[in-house]
């Protein structure tokens, strides 16, 4: 349906520079809570917990408490990069025989695994994997914080109490998973009015808002308490109980034993520079894949990529997804991506830069948009289907199991090019998200642009096994070599359905920061400190 949007409109969002510390996120007022923090003295890291936290309570259909994800973080004094893991797992009470098949075939055109009776693997709390959010920000506070934990909660605690903010995008958002959150009455309580989706209204003063009152009570608490309330508190005795009474597994001892883990970044040679990234159950293992054959076939060069650069991501892409589905699961020997990438999915990406080059790439989900749909009645968090990603036939290595880790397929990364220059980026997007940052990187580090010139070039997209859709943007003698060496359909950004994912990244060259957000994202903005 492509052929009916305008093919005249041109769309621009600017980078943003400075010599203070900069955040890149998908919510504008989220990178001003951030872009706050770092002008009172925060490090990075407070700005990381401080962003996270609102991200939460702004665009809950993306990520929040409830879901789970990873960070790339540098340190400039100590010149050390590091990892941050809170992926999530099956909770350990947990069965396959719990998830029967229907026989009824695939649960899409787009999801691989076989449906399962009443789709208790989607959605509701038979879905829900042991969230990991609050550890990994629990341990980026404690390892690198300046600021009082209380503090780097209280902009989150203060969003909560005015109310969710409908706009267009807002009601867009819960409009395309309405009919799953009337199921559940927490839900439809949080973001429905009468069954329906809110409408944002006509005048320019109407400010039309959905409480949030248990999801603030339930962050004061938190920022109270401390991070460990959510795993072995009374907030956490509250989760299991209300999962359980909506006929999940997840109990208070899934939620105790969790911890965040600190791993060595996957550590990739590209280009004269080297690209960190996020190891095992991540796409990281798939970008090396991709970056090393880039190497061989791409040839850098001042400028912009031409043709047959566009014909050597498209082809790298296929063959590093291809490698990705023979070799997939938390299994020993195993531990790389597979056939998940197919399933659509919810993220959240931010990247952030201090002023003492300080850097960090977050990339955040509850895996489908409003995760499992399951709001907690007494708490007013939506939580994660985590369980979506795991096979529910038995005997492969990522069949559902027991304490088994959830696959992922996102790709925060931090990158030194030959240059000098250091890039944060990550997106959101789902199976979009590995070419959208293939090519952000590359970019940058074969064509030496900036920030500007990355995000305003167009991309391709090449995770729909043979199909390579490129952007209508692109010069014609690019789609035309596209089209004769690849099945390939051309699409216009847009922001729903997404055809290319949502970039966020920082860049610092010398003591000079800038930022940039995909341009089609609608609330997203880099927002820079003071």
């Amino acid at each position: 349906m492509s052929d009916q949007f305008s093919n005249a409109q041109q769309i621009r969002k600017p980078a943003a520079t400075s010599k203070g510390g900069i955040v890149a996120a998908q919510s504008r007022k989220a990178a001003e809570i951030g872009a706050g923090i770092l002008a009172d003295g925060g490090d990075c890291v407070d700005a990381v917990i401080a962003t996270t936290f609102a991200l939460g309570v702004l665009e809950p259909w993306m990520s929040g408490i409830g879901g789970g994800g990873a960070m790339v973080l540098y340190r400039a004094r100590d010149n050390h990069y590091e990892v941050i893991d809170y992926g999530m797992r099956a909770p350990r009470g947990i069965r396959l025989e719990d998830y029967p098949l229907t026989g009824d075939g695939a649960v899409s055109d787009l999801f691989p695994w076989p449906r399962v009776k009443d789709d208790r693997n989607l959605h509701g709390a038979g879905s829900v994997a042991v969230p990991g959010v609050v550890a990994g920000m629990e341990e980026a506070h404690r390892r690198h914080a300046k600021m009082p934990w209380a503090e780097l909660l209280s902009p989150a605690v203060a969003l909560a109490g005015k109310g969710l903010g409908v706009d267009w995008w807002t009601t867009l958002m819960i409009a395309s998973v309405a009919a799953d959150l009337r199921r559940y009455p927490a839900s439809a309580a949080a973001y429905l009015k009468d069954g329906l989706p809110p409408s944002a209204q006509w005048s320019i003063k109407a400010d039309i808002r959905l409480p949030q009152d248990r999801l603030k009570a339930t962050l004061a608490q938190l920022a109270a308490r401390g991070p460990r309330d959510f795993y072995e508190g009374d907030l956490a005795h509250g989760i299991a109980a209300d999962i359980q009474a909506g006929g999940g597994v997840l109990s208070a001892e899934d939620l105790a034993s969790f911890r965040a883990h600190v791993r060595t970044p996957l550590e990739i040679l590209y280009r004269g520079g080297k690209v960190y990234a996020t190891p095992e159950l991540t796409c990281g293992p798939t970008l090396a894949h991709a970056l090393r054959l880039l190497q061989q076939n791409l040839t850098a060069a001042r400028g912009a990529p031409d043709a047959s650069a566009y014909a050597a991501y498209a082809a790298a892409l296929q063959s590093a997804y291809r490698e990705r589905l023979q070799d997939m699961g938390d299994a020993d020997g195993r531990r790389a991506l597979g056939a998940e990438y197919l399933a659509p999915s919810c993220t959240t990406h931010f990247s952030i830069v201090d002023r003492e080059g300080n850097m960090a790439a977050v990339t955040q989900t509850l895996l489908s948009t409003f995760g499992s749909k399951f709001v907690t009645p007494q708490s007013g968090i939506t939580m994660n289907n985590g369980i979506m990603w795991f096979d529910p036939t038995a005997g492969g290595p990522n069949s559902l199991a027991p304490g088994k880790r959830c696959l992922t397929n996102y790709t925060p990364v931090l990158a030194q090019a030959a240059d000098g220059r250091r890039l944060a980026v990550g997106a959101s997007g789902g199976r979009r998200i590995l070419p959208a940052v293939t090519q952000m990187l590359s970019f940058v580090m074969d064509y030496g642009m900036d920030l500007d010139s990355a995000i305003h070039q167009p991309r391709i997209d090449a995770s729909e096994g043979a199909v390579v859709i490129g952007d209508a943007r692109l010069p014609a003698q690019v789609q035309s070599e596209l089209r004769t060496r690849f099945d390939y359909e051309t699409a216009h950004i847009q922001t729903l359905p997404m055809k290319f994912a949502c970039p966020s990244a920082v860049l610092r060259e010398g003591e000079t920061n800038s930022g940039a957000v995909e341009i089609f994202q609608p609330w997203g903005d880099a927002v820079a400190e003071g």
